[in-house]
């Protein structure tokens, strides 16, 4: 049996028709729903574009407050402490050049006493001219002078000087509360015989009645003005008993100022290993991921070259309207 429909049966759907309400789209030469739409993609897809585009060109995922506020704010602020670190390594380095001077100087006195120690030994034998060894002695002594004179470096002099504190910087600081300060490490000059000093300073001039050097002992004799031309072998082992004094002193002082230069050397290479991890953890937060910016900016072009071609079909429908006029 053969079936015919019957009109009404089925209602009528233009193909044209949209597929919710079945009503026909109308055509209007002032309004292009499909240009709006087509030019709304498009600009969606520039505005992604120019991002990925200055990701690539800069290396920066986060480059402005605007990307990312506060990944911004924090990288903004270590790489400003990590200027303040850069700042420390160089004084760190300006106060390494100080305490290794000052080593330098007291390791090359240590040296000088060494000799006048050995010609005071010399001077104890029988028939020995204590003139000529005190001509010796007084070289030497005028060599520990001229080594107390040019241990300077920057103005600063730590074998020659008053009683006084030097000190170096040794660190930058940001605290839980995020507080800054700059640590500092000191060196107490004392010119006393048991001090660090070879001798005392006052007025810009070396006082060669004080320090280890310079302070009389209790013979009123002293490592510098020492004159052993008319010295018994008893007053001889007097002025021995001064210079070994004196070398425990400066060897006191030597093995401080050692130190001070090891901690400061730690000191310069623990900066360098946390400004490089500030500089990566800095990096982490706002570097971009280039091998994926690269393959979004070759979507994101697939995408423009689509989304014109788009636009260019919703603004050639117009011109069909002009067929519906023409004979």
């Amino acid at each position: 049996m053969r079936l015919l429909a019957t009109a009404g049966m089925f209602p009528r759907v233009s193909p044209y028709a949209t597929t919710e309400t079945g009503e026909f789209p109308m055509t209007s030469i002032n309004t292009n729903n499909s240009a709006m739409a087509a030019l709304q993609t498009l600009r969606s897809i520039n505005s992604n574009l120019e991002t990925t585009q200055n990701s690539v060109s800069t290396g920066y995922r986060v480059d402005t407050a605007s990307d990312n506020a506060a990944y911004w704010s924090i990288a903004t602020t270590m790489r400003s402490d990590n200027k303040a670190l850069s700042a420390v390594s160089d004084a760190l380095g300006l106060g390494a050049a100080k305490v290794d001077t000052a080593y330098t100087a007291m390791d090359s006195a240590i040296d000088v006493v060494d000799e006048i120690k050995a010609k005071l030994v010399a001077a104890t034998e029988d028939g020995v001219d204590k003139s000529k060894v005190q001509e010796e002695i007084s070289q030497l002594q005028e060599q520990l002078m001229s080594i107390a004179q040019s241990a300077s470096f920057s103005g600063e002099n730590w074998v020659a000087g008053a009683d006084g504190t030097k000190n170096v910087v040794s660190s930058f600081v940001r605290d839980g509360s995020g507080a800054v300060s700059v640590k500092m490490t000191d060196y107490v000059l004392d010119t006393s015989s048991a001090g660090n000093v070879l001798f005392g300073m006052s007025s810009g001039s070396i006082e060669t009645s004080t320090g280890i050097l310079g302070t009389a002992d209790a013979n009123g004799d002293s490592v510098y003005s020492l004159d052993i031309t008319n010295f018994t072998t008893g007053q001889i082992q007097s002025a021995l008993s001064t210079i070994e004094s004196a070398l425990s002193a400066m060897t006191s002082a030597g093995a401080q100022l050692g130190s001070i230069s090891t901690r400061i050397d730690l000191q310069e290479d623990f900066v360098g290993a946390l400004s490089d991890s500030i500089d990566s953890g800095v990096g982490r937060l706002v570097d971009a991921d280039m091998e994926e910016e690269s393959s979004k900016l070759s979507a994101l072009q697939t995408q423009q070259q689509l989304a014109i071609q788009s636009l260019s079909i919703a603004n050639s429908s117009s011109q069909n309207i002009l067929s519906l006029f023409r004979g």
